[in-house]
């Protein structure tokens, strides 16, 4: 183990500086995608230190007892409920012998037991027993037995500090954290309380997928209002995403944080001299859906205005709400080229059944096998796949300038700029 530490040390004190072309942000290196002594410092600094990240839903732990195993960055921990109601983070790793404890990703215990040595835990991380560790007795003696100075308060599971706003959950491994407000910043506090306004939650699904590319690249993907348009045949073919549709694009102050807000136009698809403009014509102008239900959109009252509203919190999560669908999205990463992507699509508590089918159809529009969503995982491979060949080469990021800042339009890569201006500033300190 020590071993490891060294070599990931080693590789933190002796990464290969990132080339930049210019003091900006709007030319990528390749190398950001590719190197792995980059990503263990990105661990580090991004996920491990000075940031809250996601975690899951209250919902997914509505009882007394209720578990959740998920992941921060690389480290898996486990979101419990205790007797008492509260909601926990404690890291999946004995604090006996490290063995990752927790094989199921969810259910109901009354405490956590290693199965190696059967330490076990109460809900919120504190040992609470040791077997032999007053020893055996054995012919009138006692044998072995922990040291007279173990104290069982100095060997509970590491525990993560938490915060709840709205039903969600998150938790960072530093606990001197700023606060999960100030760390989002008031204009995307405005956009997540505008989603999780108090409702109660109500689990509807899950969908999970491993992707073949760098975890930043789903952070760009959401931040990219460029590609919907042009990628997804759906998008542009149904109206459900145009990049003249009215819209604006928000930022936290340091540009971590995104939210992209696009109210549906009435105008239908452009057509004639519109079209050679905007470039937004149907692809297939003919095409029908078999099911039109899967549009069947219902305005809802807490919209206040955005037919869709998409915000990233960097690092680790997307929330989405897309005509009546509404979901988290999960970023885990595994090493510098492949995530895990998490999706938990929920409703509310006092939706109607009709609007809870609606939800459950719509969500088949995103996810690993969605109608769009597919569009995404595969174009991510495909570039992930060159940066390797090509390490040395950079990707743009031109799209409406090369500045930073907010912007009443989406004809812009200003928040992929925004992004990884955060990004340099973080690991280049």
């Amino acid at each position: 183990m020590m071993g490891i530490k060294n070599d990931v040390r080693h590789m933190l004190m002796h990464a290969q500086p990132i080339h930049w072309e210019t003091p900006g942000t709007h030319r990528i290196p390749f190398a950001v995608y590719t190197q792995s002594d980059v990503h263990q410092k990105e661990l580090e600094r991004f996920f491990y230190k000075s940031h809250w990240s996601y975690v899951g839903l209250e919902a997914e732990i509505p009882n007394p007892g209720d578990f959740k195993r998920t992941v921060i960055g690389e480290r898996s921990v486990i979101m419990t409920r205790s007797q008492e109601g509260q909601i926990h983070v404690v890291e999946n790793v004995c604090a006996h012998r490290g063995m990752a404890f927790c094989r199921e990703r969810h259910g109901n215990k009354k405490e956590l037991v290693c199965p190696y040595h059967q330490w076990s835990y109460a809900l919120d991380g504190k040992l609470q027993g040791v077997p032999f560790r007053r020893g055996v007795r054995q012919d009138g003696k006692v044998n072995g037995g922990m040291p007279a100075d173990f104290d069982p308060k100095d060997h509970g599971l590491n525990a993560l500090k938490v915060a709840t706003r709205g039903g969600v959950v998150f938790a960072s491994f530093d606990h001197e954290v700023e606060s999960l407000e100030d760390f989002m910043g008031p204009a995307i506090v405005q956009y997540f309380d505008r989603l999780f306004n108090g409702r109660q939650l109500k689990i509807l699904g899950y969908n999970r997928q491993r992707i073949p590319g760098n975890w930043k690249l789903m952070q760009e993907n959401i931040k990219d209002p460029y590609h919907p348009g042009l990628l997804h045949t759906w998008f542009v073919t149904f109206g459900l995403w145009r990049a003249d549709n009215k819209s604006e694009l928000r930022m936290d102050a340091h540009h971590r944080h995104a939210a992209m807000i696009s109210t549906r136009g009435s105008a239908g698809q452009a057509s004639g001299a519109s079209s050679d403009v905007t470039q937004v014509s149907s692809f297939k102008a003919s095409m029908q859906l078999n099911d039109p239900s899967f549009l069947d959109i219902v305005p809802e009252a807490w919209w206040g205005g955005p037919t869709a509203v998409m915000m990233t919190l960097f690092p680790s999560v997307i929330f989405q709400q897309q005509v009546n669908s509404v979901s988290t999205r999960h970023i885990q990463p595994d090493g510098h080229g492949a995530f895990d992507f998490v999706w938990t699509h929920f409703g509310f508590e006092d939706d109607t059944p009709n609007m809870t089918e609606r939800r459950l159809r719509q969500a088949n529009l995103f996810g690993p096998a969605g109608f769009v969503s597919a569009d995404d995982g595969e174009v991510i491979e495909f570039s992930q796949e060159a940066f390797e060949s090509k390490s040395h080469h950079r990707a743009l990021a031109e799209l409406g300038g090369r500045d930073v800042g907010e912007t009443d339009h989406m004809v812009t890569e200003t928040l992929i700029r925004g992004m990884y201006e955060y990004w340099r500033k973080v690991m280049e300190a």
